[in-house]
């Protein structure tokens, strides 16, 4: 039997970030819930510190979307570094009772979650170049052994 997909992102295996990457550099990230059921979410990073991201949990309902925001702080760009930073999109089945996030998230069963992880990609522009190419296909959230 195969798991139900909670969450669609709209983003496909990778945050892409343009510089110059002396100001904060905001990439939009579109969650959306095609369930009957409202759906928990949270976002983790293996580089906390570098970004802001808002909201960075919440519920979706139903049938809704929601825009997060991931803001990477401003930083000393050397394009012969590659980026190893990753996001993690953790999401879940709100309870019909929840009260408590916070508990809901540490009661959570390893097969009641689902998530979704994405790399970053940090690229200056290109000279004259007005227009920024954007993802818009759309990722289901898959269940993945994978630790974080």
């Amino acid at each position: 039997m195969s798991k139900m997909k909670l969450l669609f992102l709209s983003i496909f295996l990778s945050l892409f970030f343009t510089g110059p990457f002396s100001d904060v550099v905001t990439t939009n990230l579109k969650l959306s819930n095609p369930t009957d059921r409202n759906v928990c979410f949270k976002v983790k990073t293996t580089a906390p510190r570098r970004y802001c991201v808002r909201p960075n949990s919440g519920i979706i309902d139903a049938g809704t979307s929601i825009n997060v925001s991931v803001m990477l702080q401003p930083f000393d760009y050397d394009p012969n570094e590659k980026s190893k930073h990753k996001f993690m999109v953790q999401s879940m089945l709100a309870p019909p009772d929840m009260t408590d996030m916070e508990g809901v998230w540490k009661e959570a069963k390893p097969e009641e979650l689902m998530d979704s992880k994405l790399r970053c990609v940090f690229e200056m522009p290109v000279e004259n170049e007005k227009t920024v190419s954007t993802c818009c296909c759309f990722s289901p959230l898959l269940v993945s052994p994978y630790v974080f």
